[in-house]
């Protein structure tokens, strides 16, 4: 098993080695210049991720952590995508406690491309398991003055199909559907969306009574419209 600071230094040197000027200067227009980027697009940044744990294995859980909090300090966006692809490789060998980790960097280096894996992809799938656990941060969230955390909260249960709690997703939207904020309002729409392929007609009459903001409401009904239903 590699060393926890040699697989870093390997990651960086792999990255740093196949960096791509030009797509890096594409992809940090695309992100508004909030990142810096090697200029790995996904096919590839994938492909060296597989060869790099091919020839050293994967970390132990305990390393993952550290080298998650190194690749989200680091300035390149490539190795928290990374981080993040870690973390849900391993996900079921840590215990509920690593929810304080992933807290940390919803908050940290915060941005859709992040967030939009970390909470219906990581934080969704520790409260599918621990209902207690959900009602604990969801409630710190949802009443949180960051709106990276509100839209954690309510887009959480975005991979849950059936087994959707429709009444919490209600209480969330109901508890934001004023806020101005694009990325809130974007996030109840594709809740909404998300849940309307299993139960189209609660989530129909929910948007019809629930006074949503327009971009909300026609969020929502995308999949119902395009479908007829």
């Amino acid at each position: 098993m590699i060393d926890k600071d040699l697989f870093i230094e390997k990651v960086n040197s792999t990255f740093t080695d196949n960096a791509i000027n030009a797509d890096a200067f594409q992809m940090e227009k695309y992100m508004r210049n909030k990142f810096k980027f090697f200029g790995l697009k996904s096919p590839l940044r994938k492909q060296l991720q597989q060869n790099i744990i091919k020839q050293t294995g994967y970390p132990t859980i305990n390393d993952i952590e550290y080298i998650v909090i190194n690749f989200w300090n680091s300035d390149e966006r490539e190795l928290q995508y990374f981080a993040m692809n870690l973390l849900q490789k391993k996900l079921k060998e840590f215990d509920k406690n690593i929810i304080d980790v992933l807290e940390n960097l919803i908050q940290k280096k915060s941005w859709w491309d992040t967030i939009d894996v970390i909470s219906p992809n990581l934080v969704g799938k520790l409260f599918l398991n621990d209902k207690k656990l959900q009602n604990k941060y969801i409630t710190k969230w949802i009443n949180s003055n960051n709106f990276w955390f509100k839209r954690s909260a309510i887009i959480s249960q975005l991979r849950y199909k059936d087994k959707t709690d429709f009444n919490l997703l209600k209480e969330l939207i109901f508890i934001t559907k004023d806020d101005d904020e694009f990325f809130v309002q974007k996030a109840i729409g594709w809740a909404l969306r998300e849940y309307s392929k299993h139960s189209p007609k609660e989530v129909k009459q929910f948007i019809k009574t629930a006074n949503l903001k327009p971009l909300s409401a026609r969020e929502g009904l995308k999949y119902i419209n395009k479908n007829n239903l």
